[in-house]
């Protein structure tokens, strides 16, 4: 899999990649990095990359020609990839979208600034437009990031075990559930029986039934999109009532 970032700041993308998960990954050379500049497309001794916008108003505009010709660039080398603006007005990104990214071949990601894109660009050289959540950034550089990690952590062999991947937040469309390491009894109490009974089925249909309780509590949203059968249900009303027995509601 291969990742191009068009990018004002390609030292900022190369040294956040180059640690953990996603440094192990290209080391590993199961994902490829370029990053390409538009100020090196530039035709002036400024390296003008921005304009003022036209109608008024406050800030600047990022100019097409340096973004084509990175765009372009880019495309030569990964003509059959993506071309990916983050952007506030994107499609949210979600673990759904990042399953199917990491079945894919990579992607060119855009990373804006200023105070927006010329819009000529955007219709003529952008696929997809993504965003991150509802608020907005002073680049897309943090966005791309956080991208091309969820996307790269699903690929094989990128996790100590691929196990790992499939038990995140989200694969499921649940949240995760709690997790629990030595001392086995702390200041802060103690780790739950069950991890430590050695029964796999029962820390199984625990830890299910953790992961369910957890959506219900804390993103009823993702829980209502779930069609759970029957176990699952069952399990969901059961921690329901401890809840409720717990904090002493009838």
């Amino acid at each position: 899999m291969r990742f191009d970032v068009i990018t004002l700041f390609p030292e900022f993308i190369r040294q956040a990649m180059a640690i953990g998960v996603v440094g192990r990954a290209l080391d590993r050379q199961i994902i490829g990095l370029d990053c390409w500049n538009p100020r090196d497309y530039t035709e002036d001794n400024y390296r003008t990359v921005d304009d003022r916008p036209y109608g008024g108003g406050p800030g600047m505009v990022f100019m097409i020609e340096p973004l084509r010709r990175a765009v372009q660039a880019a495309r030569r080398v990964a003509p059959d990839n993506p071309v990916i603006l983050l952007s506030p007005q994107g499609q949210r990104f979600d673990q759904s979208r990042a399953k199917s990214m990491a079945a894919g071949s990579g992607a060119i990601f855009v990373c804006g600034r200023y105070e927006g894109l010329d819009q000529r660009f955007v219709d003529h050289y952008v696929d997809e437009e993504l965003s991150i959540g509802d608020f907005v950034l002073s680049g897309g550089e943090l966005p791309a990031l956080a991208v091309i990690d969820a996307v790269t952590r699903l690929l094989p062999g990128v996790l100590h075990t691929d196990a790992s991947a499939i038990e995140d937040s989200f694969m499921d469309g649940t949240l995760d559930c709690p997790h629990y390491t030595r001392p086995e009894k702390s200041e802060e109490g103690e780790v739950p029986a069950v991890l430590l009974s050695g029964n796999h089925a029962l820390i199984a249909r625990w830890r299910r039934k953790q992961s369910l309780g957890a959506t219900w509590l804390r993103r009823p949203d993702l829980l209502a999109q779930l069609n759970l059968n029957k176990v699952d249900q069952a399990l969901l009303r059961e921690f329901m009532d401890d809840h409720k027995a717990e904090n002493g509601v009838q």
